[in-house]
């Protein structure tokens, strides 16, 4: 069993108001809503911190959460409806973000079930394959990891730097690392952790709040995604192409 929490705030630098904006006639939050509902949780709940983004999610049907508007990221949003709604510390909490309509149901479930069936793992998340030409693409997130499924290291740069093929000439060589989705499943005992935490010098670094985790010892498992990822939504080029995919 898992529990969906959708965190979605109304301020967006590159696109004020995202989680209310229409594609296909509707607003965004709602089809992030529907697909979360289609992956099997036992709960799905908005996060929100802005009474219009709750009214639209209410008049939907949706279980909804008003949160503090000064929360600095989704992660302490989550905290906060776990903290309201006494969940126990070995249940198992899926953060969906409220600017992906396109996300799959399946993925959604299937990084709760890694998380399930890993239980050293604080944390899971999913991967893809990283197509070399996004290996040096700083706004693409690498994950390298352990034998075991585990992360060793998540980062914006080049890594792992195949150096030999490098020094060879052979620039079409594969990079061996995977390029990271967002999206997350966590123990509560963790989650609460990690939004206890202060930032760390590597998550500052990189920008990289997964960091937090690692450097404080929380294992994360990861898994390629059962289904290639939707597009999200950060400006408005990405709300005509995710509006133009789901008119199709």
């Amino acid at each position: 069993m898992f529990r969906v929490v959708i965190p979605a705030r109304y301020a967006s630098t590159r696109l004020p108001g995202k989680p209310l904006r229409e594609i296909a006639g509707r607003a965004m939050i709602l089809h992030v809503l529907d697909r979360a509902q289609r992956a099997g949780a036992a709960e799905v709940i908005v996060a929100t911190d802005d009474a219009r983004i709750a009214a639209a999610c209410r008049a939907a049907g949706a279980d909804v959460e008003m949160t503090d508007p000064a929360h600095p990221s989704g992660t302490d949003r989550l905290a906060e409806v776990v903290a309201r709604r006494g969940y126990a510390d070995d249940d198992l909490i899926v953060n969906v973000q409220g600017d992906e309509p396109l996300i799959a149901p399946a993925n959604i479930a299937q990084v709760a079930g890694l998380l399930a069936a890993t239980p050293q793992a604080a944390i899971a998340t999913l991967a893809t394959p990283l197509a070399a030409a996004d290996f040096a693409d700083p706004n693409v997130v690498k994950v390298v990891c352990r034998r075991d499924g585990l992360a060793l290291y998540f980062s914006r740069a080049p890594v792992p730097w195949p150096r030999d093929a490098r020094l060879a000439g052979d620039a079409a060589a594969p990079p061996p690392a995977l390029r990271h989705v967002g999206l997350y499943a966590y123990r509560v005992a963790a989650l609460r952790r990690l939004a206890s935490l202060a930032p760390t010098p590597l998550e500052t670094s990189e920008r990289l709040e997964q960091l937090r985790a690692l450097e404080h010892g929380l294992p994360i498992a990861v898994a390629v995604a059962a289904e290639p990822p939707g597009h999200g939504v950060d400006t408005e080029a990405d709300l005509e192409r995710v509006e133009a995919r789901l008119r199709g």
